[in-house]
């Protein structure tokens, strides 16, 4: 269900917007501008934020904001209608409509640019070039080097094709479709065979896509690769063989108090901390926005994650998904 009115059980920060505007961008990808209910400036947010939207059921879904991120006037996101999804797509289709009011949460950003790249290489999967297009207003602007391969299955599933035409008469974006089969389309191993200094990779897109990229940029330095997942990979096996706690659960302790839960397999962490009353914010609950990141002091985490960088999971935790192979985990808490 989608929101209307002021009805529903939304947080108390979230932002009441008007459906402006609904823009069919290519086969099956519509495009949704927001705009406040009362026309005054909406929160700013830098290239590569997201938003949560709420729906009336409680649902909460994240979609990257592709718009101008100096135009505080609206906000932008485009959503792929996938059938084999949870719904949240089919919904924003078939019955979101012009002059609605909706509930979404201020921007947040995991995906950010970083200004000290001299070249950004963009690898876009389909609706994966979303948070990319925010990216390039804002490289347009400050007048960095940039370039942006976007993949697709074909220039009819290729969205916002007139926003990018100087670009792609510049050589700036380059269209790849594959026609339903991947060999046929970007070589990404031949693309990221050699890293050159200063060149930082951005890249989002369907699961095979961000393994192919994985794979293929794996030779090229940590601090210069960044991603963004739209759905969470498979989730491995919560039983390990030969890893401590793993197959009968874990204890997690509240290190400001002491207290001591016992986690059992078919739960999560943030499932017993809601049931013993220690409130976490949290949104995606698939370890896709780090919302409910928190540190953790002892223990050895099993990270099932894929937002937090790898010098972060040294310190934090997503409890939403990520579980313990020691017995006990002390969280800073």
């Amino acid at each position: 269900m989608i929101a209307e009115g002021d009805e529903g059980n939304y947080p108390k920060d979230s932002l009441r917007l008007k459906m402006r505007q609904i823009t069919n961008q290519a086969e099956l990808i519509n495009s949704f501008e927001m705009v406040d209910v009362d026309g005054k400036d909406l929160p700013e947010y830098s290239a590569g934020s997201h938003i949560d939207f709420y729906f009336h059921d409680g649902r909460i879904r994240q979609y990257s904001l592709c718009g101008d991120p100096g135009d505080r006037k609206r906000y932008l996101i485009a959503v792929l209608r996938d059938l084999r999804g949870t719904g949240g797509s089919i919904d924003l289709h078939e019955r979101l409509h012009t002059q609605r009011n909706v509930f979404v949460g201020k921007p947040r950003n995991n995906f950010p640019v970083h200004k000290s790249a001299k070249h950004h290489l963009m690898i876009a999967g389909g609706i994966g070039v979303t948070p990319m297009l925010s990216m390039i207003y804002e490289l347009q602007k400050t007048g960095d080097n940039f370039t942006l391969h976007y993949c697709t299955k074909s220039i009819e599933h290729t969205a916002f094709q007139s926003e990018l035409a100087d670009l792609v008469k510049k050589g700036r974006v380059v269209f790849h479709h594959d026609q339903g089969i991947p060999g046929d389309g970007l070589d990404i191993e031949a693309l990221l065979k050699d890293h050159e200094t200063g060149t930082h990779l951005y890249y989002c897109g369907p699961p095979g896509f961000m393994g192919a990229v994985e794979k293929f940029s794996s030779h090229w330095p940590e601090d210069t690769v960044h991603y963004e997942y739209f759905g969470a990979p498979a989730k491995p096996a919560q039983i390990k063989e030969g890893v401590e706690g793993a197959s009968d659960g874990f204890q997690i302790k509240i290190a400001s108090t002491g207290a001591t839960y016992a986690v059992p397999e078919s739960k999560t962490i943030i499932d017993v901390l809601t049931e013993n009353g220690i409130k976490i914010e949290m949104s995606c609950n698939t370890g896709l926005c780090k919302t409910c990141a928190c540190k953790y002091l002892e223990g050895d985490v099993d990270h099932r994650d894929v937002v937090l960088s790898k010098k972060e999971q040294e310190e934090y935790i997503t409890p939403c998904v990520s579980r313990a192979k020691s017995g006990l985990l002390v969280l800073d808490l």
